[in-house]
């Protein structure tokens, strides 16, 4: 979905002229975030926030932060009471389609986990450090099942993936 399209969305059930009032903007201008920008036009001046956002992120782009900066993305969500959560690399096909090794990552990352806690709450407390260490655990769980739930919707292990490694 383009960011004026998620734009358009939220308008749906937020007020613009509220919108703009909170923000200090003419009403026109949230009005104009929804529209679609055409290719190549030079629109700094009124593009969306998202764009900028994005923008932000593809200026932070490096060897170390090949999608920009993940500060930022996590600043974002927390925003919205939520978390980022970087998506796994996408498992390859011949690796995809092993259904066990699979799942058996995820349980090693969910074991990974519980000991953790269990490591960390054996004296009947948590520091800060065993909470960053829960943490990291907690991520690493999330990002391993993201990419089995995404090689599961890409159909690699599907019967069809069966055939293919079968084959080739």
């Amino acid at each position: 979905m383009q960011s004026y399209e998620v734009l358009k969305e939220v308008l749906k059930t937020t007020s613009a002229k509220q919108i703009a009032a909170d923000m200090g903007l003419s009403l026109s201008l949230i009005y104009r975030w929804t529209e679609t920008v055409p290719q190549g036009a030079n629109t700094n001046s009124s593009n969306n926030p998202l764009d900028r956002v994005a923008q932000l992120l593809a200026a932070t782009r490096n060897q170390a932060a090949p999608h920009g900066d993940t500060r930022i993305a996590q600043w974002v969500c927390e925003q919205a009471n939520g978390f980022y959560i970087k998506n796994a690399p996408a498992l390859p096909q011949a690796q995809g389609t092993n259904l066990i090794p699979a799942t058996n990552a995820i349980v090693q990352e969910f074991a990974d986990m519980l000991y953790e806690i269990a490591s960390a709450s054996a004296d009947q407390q948590v520091s800060a450090t065993e909470a960053k260490n829960i943490r990291r655990r907690w991520e690493g769980l999330k990002s391993v099942t993201e990419g089995f739930v995404r090689a599961a919707e890409s159909g690699h292990f599907s019967e069809d993936a069966k055939s293919k490694k079968a084959d080739g």
